[in-house]
């Protein structure tokens, strides 16, 4: 009978147990959650959405062999309840966009791409002005280390941005 007891015993405390921490995790993530606050992809123009024609030019980098001078891109942004997408028809390329700030028509936004042993990351600050912007985008492109995945490199590149609305808004859902 003092085996069943101290196995009882046991089977409560442990159900005890995995409830404080059951709450505490879900109390964790309430927290997280209210820090997180307001998402900005509320507060992007409607304008901002649809597809543009992007074209960039290199204003300043430290690996000139890594970057080109100038390029022309697509991208069609798109927005479905709070995440907004950045994705180009041509290449295939998508990914969602992390917005850190929008005053009216000035928008902030990242997106971070892992390739193999490197980390790109697109840093673009523009202003929209009806069916066009301007703006810069900062990137950094950091190599790894295979063995201890330490930093090897870290290359950066500056680009002038102008972009051309070719069709409107791609709003899916809100």
């Amino acid at each position: 009978m003092f085996n069943v007891k101290k196995i009882l015993l046991n089977l409560i405390i442990s159900a005890v147990v995995c409830f404080i921490t059951s709450a505490a995790a879900v109390f964790a993530e309430d927290n997280l959650t209210l820090k997180a606050g307001v998402s900005l992809a509320e507060q992007i123009p409607v304008g901002f959405m649809g597809t543009w024609r992007v074209s960039a030019r290199l204003k300043n980098t430290d690996s000139p062999q890594n970057f080109k001078q100038t390029s022309v891109d697509i991208w069609n942004l798109s927005k479905k309840g709070d995440v907004i997408n950045l994705s180009n028809p041509f290449t295939g390329a998508s990914a969602s966009i992390n917005v850190s700030y929008v005053d009216r028509s000035s928008i902030k936004f990242t997106r971070v791409g892992n390739y193999d042993n490197q980390k790109l990351t697109d840093t673009v600050e523009i202003s929209l002005r009806g069916d066009t912007f301007t703006g810069i985008n900062t990137l950094s492109l950091v190599t790894y280390s295979d063995v201890d995945n330490s930093v090897i490199k870290t290359r950066k590149a500056l680009y002038q941005l102008k972009g051309d609305k070719i069709s409107g808004s791609s709003i899916v859902g809100k």
